[in-house]
């Protein structure tokens, strides 16, 4: 008798943790508080990983999955942030042109999870930069329902997901990883 599998929730946990960690390091790294210049390349970034997750935002298997996927998304908040920062937005490729369901799944899992820790990356941008919701640092803003709660949402859409699509939703995610890690590399100070 075989056990039933971990819930996908707690399996993207754990078998992202090292990169997620990877991601904090180069945070700190990056230092994208130090200036608002420094903010203004952290903002690109975020444009960017934005653009490739909201590129598969039309997909109608991520639709469905994700019945409330039209309050995600940061992409214009990152696009205005960067006017009041005076910067153009990057005009970088999408990296998720042949990304579909399953996989786009795992990408939202890390842009979602990122929307959490934006609340601690927001009150920095407050005392460090000066700058807020309605200036500058309205890609990290709170959904109009809250972190918690459409956090929840997407935890509970995750583990509804079939087994068969477990791996591949992990691959996903592991996969935004690795584009975030490239995107924040490119901040580091040389």
């Amino acid at each position: 008798m075989s056990s039933p599998s971990p819930a996908l929730s707690r399996r993207l946990k754990a078998e992202t943790a090292f990169q997620h960690d990877r991601m904090e390091q180069l945070m700190a790294r990056a230092d994208p508080f130090g200036s608002r210049d420094a903010y203004a390349r952290f903002t690109a970034s975020q444009y960017l990983f934005q653009q490739d997750v909201e590129h598969f935002f039309a997909d109608p298997g991520l639709r469905a999955a994700v019945p409330d996927l039209h309050v995600r998304g940061r992409l214009q908040a990152a696009r205005d942030d960067l006017a009041d920062l005076g910067h153009a937005p990057p005009d970088d490729a999408v990296a998720t042109a042949g990304v579909t369901m399953p996989e786009a799944l795992g990408w939202l899992y890390v842009s979602e999870g990122s929307t959490l820790g934006a609340a601690f990356l927001l009150k920095e941008a407050r005392e460090k930069l000066g700058l807020s919701e309605d200036f500058g640092a309205r890609n990290l803003s709170a959904y109009p329902g809250g972190r918690a709660q459409v956090w929840k949402q997407f935890v509970a859409t995750l583990d509804a997901q079939p087994a068969q699509a477990h791996d591949a939703v992990v691959a996903g995610a592991q996969a935004a990883y690795d584009r975030m890690g490239v995107l924040l590399a490119r901040l580091a100070p040389a």
